[in-house]
């Protein structure tokens, strides 16, 4: 195994932790505090031409592969989660999932905008009544003339806020279950759409989630990705790739997590010595370490997995990959969390250091893209193949 980043990836790296240094955090605190979305650090990732990190350059993409996604989203959310989970929705939900289904005229029309930044994207998959049970969405489409017409509300619909582009899960037919959804390509002009309200959340604030709204919303029928009826693949394909760059975000928040223990440890001061040098302490602090190298060697492997798996190789590995990497990264980002404040002690449980934040940040990871019970589910089920 090669466990060398090549030049640009190495390049990529340094220049984000650049931007991150001087732009990114200065700003976290506000972002945190206020719920606002940064849209000046928004702009400086679109100049850095992350938004369309995976999108061929022929679309305005930076053609890179996964593991390079999984690298920025990594160096995001040693700083700011809430930016991560912003930027990953569009550049990876929406942006890659467009790409990787669209036709053509698709392409054209969508990727060049969203690659550069100038419209921003989101999935909405969720609805009030289904969560981790995807498949059982409820939101209706029916075709009508050249148009579809579609009913339904979503939630929980990371940048569905501010929105312009939105890759939306419907059912066109319902006696087929699983097989009668098709997804759909949005615009939040399209007569019938709205949003409705803003979520505000415990973590990740400054990712702005909330509700989106279909009232006989019209969509033009060459709006269809992929083909009607053929929305489960598209949703499938996606979660794999969506697992593997959400758990790289963990993998960053746990990063946090041990970089201001041991900074923590070696200034803090009790019974006339630093606290680091109880044995206690250096025990939370070295397995984390390890647990945390462990997990990212993991995150890293479904990457090249779910890159090779989207050029045809690899069958269905990246299933079980995908979701163990999201399983081991999210629980251990949460446990990061937990021991960070437990080393800060008292004041640890004030908002007046970051690491109250890192663990409000940290829980989503054993909720988004499918909790730790259905990723063990999905782990299960490959292997023992029932």
């Amino acid at each position: 195994m090669d466990f060398e980043f090549t030049e640009s990836q190495r390049i990529l790296r340094e220049s984000l932790q650049k931007f991150c240094d001087n732009q990114l955090k200065p700003a976290v605190d506000e972002i945190d505090r206020k719920d606002i979305f940064p849209n000046q650090i928004w702009r400086g990732l679109s100049e850095l031409g992350l938004m369309g990190i995976t999108i061929p350059e022929e679309f305005g993409g930076a053609g890179a592969d996964v593991l390079s996604a999984v690298l920025v989203m990594e160096e995001l959310s040693k700083v700011c989660p809430a930016v991560s989970l912003s930027w990953m929705a569009h550049s990876i939900l929406c942006t890659h999932n467009l790409f990787m289904h669209a036709n053509q005229a698709q392409r054209k029309k969508y990727l060049p905008d969203l690659c550069s930044g100038k419209t921003i994207g989101a999935l909405a998959i969720t609805e009030p009544g289904s969560g981790s049970d995807a498949v059982s969405i409820k939101t209706s489409a029916r075709k009508k003339g050249d148009r579809y017409i579609l009913n339904g509300t979503k939630t929980f619909i990371t940048n569905g806020p501010i929105a312009d582009v939105i890759l939306l899960y419907a059912k066109t037919d319902k006696e087929k279950g699983p097989k009668g959804i098709t997804a759909f390509i949005i615009e939040k002009g399209f007569k019938g759409f709205s949003t409705g309200k803003r979520i505000e959340k415990m973590g990740h604030r400054g990712s702005p989630t909330g509700e989106l709204i279909l009232e006989d919303c019209e969509v033009p029928e060459e709006n269809v990705l992929f083909g009607e009826n053929k929305g489960i693949s598209v949703m499938m394909d996606g979660l794999d790739v969506e697992r593997t760059v959400i758990a790289a975000g963990a993998i960053g928040c746990a990063q946090s997590a041990l970089d201001y223990s041991v900074q923590y440890a070696r200034e803090r001061e009790q019974f006339g010595k630093p606290i680091g040098s109880f044995q206690f302490i250096q025990g939370k602090i070295a397995d984390l370490y390890a647990q945390l190298e462990a997990a990212r060697l993991l995150v890293y492997k479904a990457a090249v997995v779910a890159s090779k798996s989207e050029r045809g190789g690899r069958g269905t590995e990246i299933n079980r990959l995908a979701a163990a990497a999201a399983l081991l990264a999210g629980e251990l980002s949460e446990q990061a969390g937990l021991d960070a404040i437990q080393i800060f002690g008292g004041y640890g449980y004030t908002l007046d250091y970051p690491v109250n934040r890192i663990l409000r940040d940290a829980k989503l990871y054993t909720i988004g893209a499918g909790t730790s019970e259905v990723r063990r589910l999905i782990i299960a089920r490959e292997l023992l193949k029932l």
